[in-house]
């Protein structure tokens, strides 16, 4: 071979490599432009179900191929999870002190919740946080109520009445000590008491057990425990043969905003979860056994 002809096959190979670091750089740089990263198999599946310019949980996340969302009736609380409002595609969960928690391998998007500058909205606290906002839009105001590890029953109807909750030690009680107020404001100082006093283990046994193959959105995986933890159902879809695929939500320790989980089992259908097969849930931050589902008590 000549030394000329050496050469151009030199510089043919630098072109390649140049070009090839370029295209990388290019796409990383422009991921609105180009969402699927060629470079980037990992990605590929999760690109492939996502939607990001949704906005809320059931415009961001398009069902597996063969699967169609379930139904639920407006005003639902099914339908009130899947919409639930979602930060900008991309966006880090913050923690109560303002850092960031990194995504990877851990959560797909963050939603658009105010969590305070209080280390209070872990695992159980964004589940009951959901659950009460629901009622709260609602006007279903008798039905918000929370059992404090100690077994005292929370009532936000009590609170909206300008009754305060009193705790020394493991007693609590109430005091009147403010105005009637039904106010946003005022409901979210009540869920911030109910933060310091309840958890996974007092949630654990208000809710009701049921079978995987009845699960419904809404229902929570949960293992009480100091630490204990628990993930809820955000959506769900089926398929001909009624096997069903859900996705999931959580907070975590120290207190952060709640996020919408990858599946680490199974990543050609991450984010979405299925159970076929499965003997337990595993969640990218803890494992649940199957029979851990439980439904609220309505």
């Amino acid at each position: 071979m000549t030394g000329s002809r050496k050469q151009l096959i030199c510089i043919y190979v630098l072109l390649i490599c140049l070009f090839i670091t370029a295209c990388k750089n290019f796409t990383s740089d422009n991921s609105e432009i180009f969402p699927f990263n060629m470079f980037d198999g990992q990605d590929d599946t999760v690109n492939r179900l996502v939607n990001r310019e949704g906005m809320t949980i059931k415009d961001r996340y398009l069902p597996v191929e063969g699967y169609i969302r379930v139904e639920y009736e407006e005003g639902s609380f099914a339908e009130f999870l899947r919409n639930q409002r979602l930060k900008p595609y991309g966006e880090k969960v913050l923690y109560y002190n303002g850092r960031k928690k990194p995504s990877k391998g851990i959560y797909d998007s963050v939603f658009d919740v105010d969590i305070g500058n209080r280390d209070l909205h872990q695992c159980a606290d964004a589940i009951m946080l959901l659950r009460a906002e629901y009622l709260y839009l609602q006007g279903l105001y008798d039905k918000i109520s929370f059992n404090f590890v100690s077994g005292f029953k929370a009532e936000y109807k009590k609170w909206m009445e300008g009754y305060r909750i009193k705790v020394q030690g493991n007693q609590a009680e109430y005091c009147k000590a403010a105005e009637p107020s039904n106010s946003y404001e005022d409901f979210r100082k009540y869920m911030d008491m109910v933060f310091a006093y309840a958890g996974t283990l007092s949630l654990e046994k208000e809710l009701v057990s049921v079978s995987v193959d009845k699960m419904n959105i809404g229902d929570v995986f949960i293992v009480g425990g100091s630490p204990g933890h628990a993930v809820i159902v955000v959506d769900m879809a089926v398929n001909s043969e009624g096997e069903k695929i859900f996705l999931l939500a959580q907070s975590y320790m120290p207190a952060q905003q709640t996020q919408l989980l990858i599946n680490p089992m199974d990543e050609d259908i991450s984010p979405w979860y299925s159970i076929k097969g499965k003997e337990k849930l595993i969640t990218p931050e803890w494992t649940f056994e199957l029979d851990t589902l439980k439904s609220w008590n309505d």
